[in-house]
């Protein structure tokens, strides 16, 4: 584990609303740069450009918890100027050459190690980690300008439900300094069922199981379903690897007392691929 910097926490520390979280599902590859897959997730693409019609201000950074990104302890990415991760293949050349220029944070990295300290949590940073396309697929299309800080925080890759659920807990303050949290997975990833008609049935019985969690009355019952997420229907089958789930229990514990909602469900690939809120939004303008 790397030794811990003192924060600079000042920028973080001023904002007078509390920010909404998020869990979305971000879609297959660089989507939005493909011709064809860009028409398979139009529900998507529009529903991104207008999240941020939904935050209470322009946030002063985000940080996602990406399901591309997995560590023994949690880590935070710290590069001021975040390179680009192509985690994907067979996709068109020209989506190895995309940029998303968005600034990092470190002191934004710095404030969540702390908070995960006072928690009693072990973490680490990573001065090179990228942008991968769970994190710059969302943020193109919300902010394309490019001009929000953007940190990256891992899973730890036991995939313990309840010590992410205990992770997003340790986050919570920063809803109140001005911070957005996402988490970018997918309701279903498995990549053998993808485009099959079999699997349509699977995703959408499994995403009604995680929408009755995520809209359950109080917090301890959501998270209750959320750990035994593997007794929903079909739960192995929409999830051979949780790799793309684990996000959505982070986002549930820094929603703390907050009831979630469905924000909407695409049906791309012949599966249910939804995006879940928690908290007061203000809802877009027609």
């Amino acid at each position: 584990m790397q030794a811990m910097t003192r924060p600079s926490t000042d920028s973080y520390a001023d904002s007078a609303t509390r920010f909404p979280v998020y869990f979305v599902s971000h879609g297959g590859g660089p989507w939005p740069w493909v011709d064809g897959m860009r028409e398979q997730f139009a529900r998507t693409e529009q529903a991104f450009r207008q999240m941020p019609q939904r935050f209470p201000a322009k946030p002063k950074a985000v940080l996602v918890i990406t399901g591309h990104w997995e560590a023994e302890a949690f880590t935070v990415s710290t590069a001021e100027h975040p390179s680009m991760e192509y985690d994907y293949y067979g996709f068109p050349e020209h989506t190895y050459r995309i940029q998303y220029r968005a600034p990092g944070a470190p002191a934004l990295a710095a404030r969540v190690r702390e908070l995960l300290g006072a928690a009693g949590m072990e973490s680490a940073e990573d001065p090179r980690r990228g942008f991968d396309h769970g994190t710059f697929v969302p943020m193109a299309l919300m902010y394309p300008e490019a001009d929000i800080p953007v940190v990256m925080l891992s899973m730890k890759s036991s995939y313990d439900p309840a010590e992410h659920i205990r992770l997003g807990q340790a986050l919570v303050p920063l809803r109140d300094e001005g911070v957005l949290i996402i988490g970018s997975g997918l309701t279903y990833h498995n990549m053998r069922g993808f485009g099959r008609p079999t699997s349509t049935p699977v995703a959408s019985a499994f995403e009604a199981y995680l929408n009755d969690a995520i809209t359950a009355p109080t917090a301890a019952v959501r998270n209750e379903r959320l750990v035994h997420w593997e007794a929903a229907p079909g739960a192995r089958l929409a999830h051979p690897q949780e790799d793309h789930l684990i996000p959505l229990m982070v986002v549930a514990g820094a929603a703390g007392d907050d009831v979630g909602r469905r924000l909407f469900v695409d049906q791309a690939m012949n599966v249910a691929m939804a995006s879940y809120e928690f908290g007061t939004v203000a809802e877009p303008s027609e």
